[in-house]
């Protein structure tokens, strides 16, 4: 967390306790009096939520209304973070019409993380996030494509608990999970969070909440469909998210006393779900072969087997260190990564930490202990049993893990989130004395949020984790004016010993040779000479990115003048 976030007013204990004070004061002192003041609002929202169609329309437009509307205090997001441009790259091939890329005659020179440069130029992520952002480069920018998922991620959330909880809960789950999740916070300010894979979780819960009511071919088919984004977005995930709803749906179809029953269920059930599934296993079998050549092995199964050395989940041991020929690339894998998780105990406690901060960070604020009471008693809520043996089993499966990301529990967010919000409803039953001590709580905890969020907002932090929003601004300003420079350019990154491995400069589109800039490594000898070569009618830039030098080169070859050698020191 950066600095300026750790410092946020409203984050402090004894402001969230002033709050809460100030509430139960209310609540004890004038109690009739607060509950008329806050009755009329709520009863708003209940009949809005009482209009589930309407109910979903109007959360979706407001997650994009008001984003666009702070666009002024959090502008679009700059890709900073080495999963951000993998994901782009993909998006830009899939904008392209392809699934992926030839490799390129100098792929020493662009080779990077998370991206394969054999057998195929293309990003090792799963498609789906690509799709959504090939949707928004095509619309004008990739982050619109990131903005309608996340308001769609807030949409779905409201969908799939209506099935399972009254509206207006369903309703209040989903406006905290746009609060939350959809304004000051990487899910929505860069271009890897886990809307996509969020609104697949929602599919198949929403779905199948609605078949136990009443079997129907929409229902099973969104439950195909649910399962066929998260097996394109999340897949590790998703198989544990699925696992219980999976064997409750088997149970349920083949539980019934009459074979009629069975075999529509079977039919009407079973049979759309299926059919979405096949079509989609045979579609990633396709783009696994156009990808890594062998339509069994997924391009991330392909890139941990090759490249990566560390260990994946807790009970695995490092890999033997494999040298690089890049430096960067050498040092990431051999050193930042080996030391990250050694199968100690010590590396055991530090990974559960981060994940305990990162997913309070990005899920949580600061007033839900105050929740503690309500939770309780969601021993109680028989209904959502189903819905909590998905959450649970999904963070069993994110324990497993060393790395630390909230995304990878996007599958169960909605789960999550009703979860939250059926600690409010019982919360809001508690009376002391009479008094209304348990509304007033809740209040606090919805307000508290917004608060919380709105301090973000004013300080103009894009997340809380500094994982989102301004991205390396350095290396998006030296783009903006090279755009705006005639000619076409190559950029040579020359990293220094202080710099961090984090902060790669080195990423190109889909179409490398066509792009006005092309990013390169500075690999002085054989590979420079070689891409100076390739490249004759561009203009060679040298750029560190420690102290934003910019120098140039050599000029385009002209019949008339030959290259200019190194040596001139002025910036563009």
């Amino acid at each position: 967390m950066n600095d300026s976030a750790a410092h946020l007013w409203f984050t402090e204990p004894y402001s969230t306790l002033l709050l809460a004070l100030f509430f139960l004061l209310l609540a004890v002192l004038c109690p009739h009096a607060s509950e008329r003041f806050f009755r009329p609002v709520e009863r708003f929202f209940s009949h809005l939520a009482a209009h589930k169609t309407l109910a979903i329309l109007f959360l979706f437009l407001l997650v994009l209304f008001a984003r666009l509307a702070l666009l002024n205090q959090l502008p679009i997001p700059n890709p900073g973070i080495h999963d951000e441009f993998s994901y782009l790259l993909m998006g830009d091939t899939f904008a392209h019409g392809r699934l992926a890329n030839p490799p390129h005659p100098l792929w020493r020179s662009f080779e990077t993380f998370h991206v394969l440069s054999f057998p195929t130029y293309a990003s090792k992520y799963p498609p789906a996030q690509g799709v959504v952002l090939a949707a928004g480069q095509l619309l004008g920018h990739p982050w619109i494509g990131v903005l309608v998922s996340a308001a769609g991620m807030a949409a779905a959330t409201v969908w799939m608990l209506q099935a399972w909880i009254p509206a207006r809960w369903a309703f209040l789950a989903g406006f905290l999970a746009a609060a939350r999740l959809c304004v000051a916070s990487y899910w929505i300010n860069s271009y890897w969070g886990g809307a996509v894979a969020a609104i697949g979780g929602a599919l198949v819960l929403g779905a199948f909440g609605r078949i136990r009511r009443k079997r129907s071919f929409a229902s099973s088919f969104l439950l195909g469909l649910g399962v066929a984004i998260l097996a394109n977005s999340r897949p590790y995930e998703g198989v544990f998210f699925c696992a219980p709803i999976g064997i409750a749906l088997l149970w349920w179809c083949f539980s019934h006393s009459n074979s009629d029953s069975r075999r529509g269920s079977a039919k009407r059930v079973l049979a759309p779900a299926a059919g979405v599934l096949l079509l989609t296993f045979c579609s990633m079998a396709y783009y696994n072969w156009r990808v890594t050549g062998n339509p069994a092995e997924l391009p991330m199964a392909y890139s941990l087997h090759r490249d990566n050395r560390p260990a994946a989940f807790l009970w695995q041991t490092p890999r033997p260190p494999f040298h690089y020929d890049v430096p960067e690339i050498d040092y990431f894998y051999n050193q930042s990564e080996l030391n990250r998780y050694d199968r100690t105990w010590p590396a055991l406690k530090s990974a559960f930490q981060e994940k305990l901060w990162r997913c309070s960070a990005a899920f949580f604020w600061p007033t839900c202990w105050l929740l503690v009471p309500g939770a309780i008693f969601l021993y109680r809520d028989a209904r959502l049993r189903l819905v909590f043996a998905a959450l649970f089993a999904t963070v069993f499966g994110y324990c497993l893990v060393v790395w630390p990301g909230p995304h990878y529990l996007a599958p169960a967010v909605a789960a999550g989130f009703a979860l939250l919000v059926q600690s409010i409803r019982h919360l809001r039953t508690i009376r002391v004395f009479r008094r209304p001590i348990g509304p007033a709580l809740s209040r606090v905890v919805v307000l508290a949020l917004l608060f919380d969020v709105s301090q973000l907002v004013a300080q103009r932090i894009s997340d809380p984790q500094g994982w989102g929003g301004w991205g390396l601004i350095d290396r998006a300003e030296l783009r903006d004016t090279l755009s705006a420079t005639p000619g076409k350019h190559v950029v040579l990154v020359r990293y220094g010993a202080d710099h961090s491995v984090h902060e790669e400069w080195v990423y190109n589109s889909a179409d490398i040779d066509a792009s006005k800039i092309i990013w390169a490594r500075d690999l002085p000898g054989e590979v420079n000479n070689r891409l100076f070569a390739y490249y004759p009618d561009r203009t060679i830039w040298l750029v560190t990115p420690e102290n934003n030098d910019v120098s140039v080169l050599r000029r385009p070859l002209t019949r008339s003048a030959p290259a200019e050698k190194s040596g001139d020191s002025h910036g563009p």
